[in-house]
């Protein structure tokens, strides 16, 4: 673990966005685990995670022009990583779509800046489940303009199966030939928070680390 990573972890652990328990997913999986990156709503937690979507781009040394966010949840991830971009001396743009294309005022489906020609977009979103929203986010900055997309960056991989035997995360960078990158993946999550207290306690135990062992066993993708 780096230390930015290390530092997000606590940073869920705080927000409570990862839980460890017994969890009914939407899909009706039972899940030992549960990621709800709703939970990071105050200044204090969205200026931290921009802090490590920022890392997570200077770290795998990413080109980037343009920090783009799907509506709505990408809005305030492409606002947070760009500050915490210019905090490490790096001013790039931010923008995000409408989910309706506005026909008054300065018109158009993008707020902040729009992709142009030439430029090279990092497109940042929550938690990978199905990747529809990061396939949809991709598939419109590339018919917007003649981009690059560097990467899709985002928060943590469930590391679950997409519709083969890969992870949601390979099968999507393979399909749009984009590096996926995780801040952290939940094997990571898991096996440093199992390892190491915070307040004072250890948050995976034994038991809960098989659990999550069992269930990525049964429904985890490869690499």
């Amino acid at each position: 673990m780096q230390p930015f990573q290390r530092a997000f972890v606590d940073l869920l652990v705080q927000y409570e966005v990862v839980r460890f328990g017994s969890f009914t997913l939407k899909s009706g999986r039972k899940s030992p685990y549960f990621v709800n990156a709703g939970q990071l709503r105050t200044g204090d937690a969205i200026g931290r995670l921009g802090q490590a979507f920022a890392a997570r781009i200077l770290a795998s040394e990413v080109s980037c022009d343009l920090v783009f966010g799907p509506a709505y949840k990408g809005v305030p991830l492409a606002v947070a990583t760009s500050i915490g971009l210019a905090a490490r001396g790096v001013d790039v743009a931010f923008g995000f779509d409408r989910k309706e294309v506005k026909d008054h005022g300065e018109g158009g489906k993008f707020v902040g800046t729009a992709p142009a020609d030439g430029m090279r977009v990092v497109v940042v979103d929550d938690v990978i489940t199905s990747g529809q929203s990061i396939r949809e986010a991709v598939e419109l900055v590339r018919a917007a303009a003649d981009v690059t997309v560097t990467a899709v960056v985002v928060a943590v991989d469930r590391q679950e199966r997409g519709t083969g035997s890969k992870s949601t995360l390979a099968e999507l960078r393979d399909e749009l030939g984009v590096a996926v990158l995780p801040i952290v993946t939940i094997r990571e999550l898991a096996g440093d928070l199992a390892v190491r207290e915070i307040g004072g306690r250890i948050l995976v135990d034994a038991e809960q680390r098989a659990a999550i062992d069992a269930y990525l066993a049964e429904h985890g993708g490869t690499a």
